[in-house]
């Protein structure tokens, strides 16, 4: 897989070293035969924007996201690894994405070359071409600014891009309204509340559930794209 560089909103704008970021326009028909293999939803191809990187997931970057885990604390609301158990959850990570079922991406930050978290395609369900965005973590030097939004466009695009996905979901605590707020910006729509879903803590959790499908892609993108152009 090869992947698209330069601004979300330019699409001509060209990285000669750097992989490519998939950032095309190009949609297949619904009834296509020359779609993706199943492999291909759990590989994580270079993913790069302007100020931003996705690359897979790999021990190499244990160090740098233990440090921007230990910035970013202790969450009730969200599952942040620890950094003593950053291998771990590394391992665990990269075991689901042998099963097929995650691409696993660390989040680097371009201009410190420094990783600054983690996110994934999780639950994948290739042949209904669903994907779910989720454990996503983020170090707080980095909260508010391009770094959301601009991954966050990079991986729809692969989603509906270039995998093909019929739809995309968003799962987040109830009581985590950051995240349900950051969700919504970017034009997910909630489809219900997952009551009693899991135990988190020993504590009982309601999961709201985000989607945003095909038909909305093309809205959602030249949202995301108009509100990195305002920052």
């Amino acid at each position: 897989m090869t992947s698209m560089s330069g601004s979300p909103g330019d699409p001509t704008a060209q990285s000669s070293s750097a992989p490519t970021a998939g950032l095309r326009r190009r949609r297949r028909g619904a009834h296509s035969t020359d779609g993706p293999a199943p492999q291909d939803f759990a590989a994580a191809p270079t993913l790069i924007g302007p100020t931003v990187r996705l690359e897979q997931l790999d021990h190499a970057h244990s160090p740098g996201l233990a440090q921007a885990a230990e910035d970013l604390g202790d969450l009730w609301v969200t599952a942040i690894p620890s950094s003593d158990g950053m291998e771990a959850e590394i391992d665990r990570r990269l075991g689901l994405q042998e099963a097929g079922s995650m691409a696993p991406f660390t989040v680097v930050d371009l201009q410190s070359g420094d990783p600054v978290g983690m996110t994934t395609f999780m639950n994948i369900d290739a042949p209904n071409r669903r994907v779910e965005i989720g454990s996503t973590w983020l170090s707080p030097r980095v909260h508010g600014g391009r770094t959301n939004p601009e991954m966050k466009l990079m991986m729809l695009t692969r989603a509906f891009d270039e995998l093909d996905c019929i739809a995309v979901e968003f799962r987040t605590h109830f009581h985590n309204h950051h995240s349900r707020r950051a969700i919504e910006k970017l034009g997910a729509k909630q489809d219900g509340i997952l009551r009693n879903h899991m135990l988190h803590r020993g504590v009982l959790r309601d999961t709201v559930v985000y989607s945003i499908i095909a038909a909305e892609w093309p809205t959602v993108r030249f949202g995301l794209e108009q509100r990195l152009r305002d920052r």
